[in-house]
């Protein structure tokens, strides 16, 4: 099995109205579900937006903290899944699954070796 992060990129701005929300939450239980049942969920989040970051850099030799995302943009990771897939196809039909649930693009992406602990 490989682990791959799948990234919610939401637009920024405000979320959609409950006739929207409602029916995305929905399809999100649904999917988790599935995820689970199937033996790939290891674990989701939602993020709070990215006006909320604080990025954390070296400069010059000091630590500097900034606030606000590292890159100014018009969508920014939202939420992710980390999964347990066999292949990369395996995990693109995941990222599909997720796609059809809350309509927004979703990145796939491996980690690049075995989980740490």
């Amino acid at each position: 099995m490989t682990r791959y992060l799948l990234s919610i990129y939401q637009p920024d701005g405000p979320p959609p109205g409950p006739e929207i929300m409602d029916q995305v939450d929905r399809d999100l239980r649904e999917l988790n579900g599935q995820m689970k049942a199937a033996g790939a969920w290891v674990f989701t989040g939602p993020l709070h937006p990215a006006d909320s970051a604080t990025v954390v850099q070296r400069r010059g030799g000091e630590v500097v903290m900034t606030d606000g995302p590292y890159l100014e943009g018009k969508e920014h990771v939202g939420g992710f899944w980390i999964i347990d897939a066999v292949d990369l196809d395996e995990a693109l039909e995941w990222g599909t699954k997720a796609n059809r649930a809350i309509g927004l693009p979703i990145e796939v992406r491996p980690f690049a070796g075995p989980p740490t602990s």
